[in-house]
């Protein structure tokens, strides 16, 4: 890599940051059409967030990708949201115009792109999602943005779910429901499609998020998680038939977004793949 007075700095804000794949990725498409740019890592602190955030301004920091925990408080932050980041009041993408800030999200439009990818359509179909975190709200929207019919959301804090229900609501038939076993065999009997935005699964020896015999045979399940790249759930909904697919596309496609927004170039997507499976899967 040959760095010049012209090479431009993006990066990744996050906290913490060390396991973060965006910078071999990024730095890869970069690489490979041979722009002069560099991406790197930036651990910053809860409470350090404004700070950084005035940071990027002051050095020209061309752009950056948002992770945990900073995405609503960057939302906050920045002079401008896209419409997916004003409903959602997160931020995972900034972009530096002239010291003016632009705050998108691209984990909506890349979660539908990963299931394009593997030829699933939402328009029409019944949808249960599991999870009522940060992930969730922009799994659950992006579901709602393509067409779902409905969207049963599955939580074991039941209040927090109500919360994400009321406002997803505000985009398509949204009804939310405790995490019982009663409960989830009957809403799965009228499910197409299970989408997983819990973290039950990353870890070998996690409790099972259901029973998973109650998945019906040749549905579609989603799991967001990409490592493993196959968890327990898409095990078990795989030797029942269904259609799986896991979090790796969502992951790949929310950073390539996020590269065409900085460069205006259509971003090298089979390289940024083949990094992801290299770094991940070896």
């Amino acid at each position: 890599m040959k760095l010049s007075g012209k090479t431009e700095v993006y990066g990744v804000i996050g906290y913490p940051v060390k396991h973060s794949l965006s910078p071999p990725m990024q730095t890869k498409a970069f690489e490979f059409l041979g722009i002069d740019a560099v991406y790197v890592p930036f651990e910053v602190r809860p409470e350090r967030i404004k700070e950084a955030v005035e940071g990027l301004r002051a050095l020209n920091i061309k752009g950056v990708n948002v992770t945990v925990p900073h995405k609503e408080r960057v939302a906050e932050l920045v002079d401008y949201l896209s419409e997916d980041a004003e409903f959602l009041g997160a931020v995972n993408v900034v972009k530096n115009v002239n010291g003016e800030l632009y705050g998108y999200n691209t984990d909506v439009d890349g979660f539908l792109q990963s299931l394009v990818d593997e030829g699933v359509e939402l328009e029409g179909k019944r949808v249960t999602m599991f999870g009522a975190g940060g992930a969730a709200r922009a799994v659950g929207y992006a579901v709602l943005k393509a067409g779902a019919k409905f969207l049963n959301i599955v939580n074991r804090n039941f209040s927090r779910g109500k919360e994400v229900g009321e406002l997803l609501g505000k985009r398509g038939n949204v009804l939310v429901f405790p995490l019982k076993e009663g409960t989830v065999s009957t809403l799965l009997k009228d499910t197409d499609v299970i989408v997983n935005t819990t973290s039950v699964g990353m870890k070998e020896g996690d409790p099972p998020l259901f029973n998973y015999s109650l998945i019906p045979e040749g549905i579609t399940v989603v799991d967001i998680i990409y490592n493993p790249a196959e968890t327990p759930l898409l095990k078990a909904a795989k030797e029942r038939g269904c259609k799986t697919v896991n979090g790796l596309g969502m992951l790949l496609w929310q950073g390539a977004f996020a590269f065409e927004i900085w460069t205006g170039r259509r971003a090298p997507v089979d390289v940024m793949r083949k990094v992801l499976e290299e770094e991940l899967y070896g």
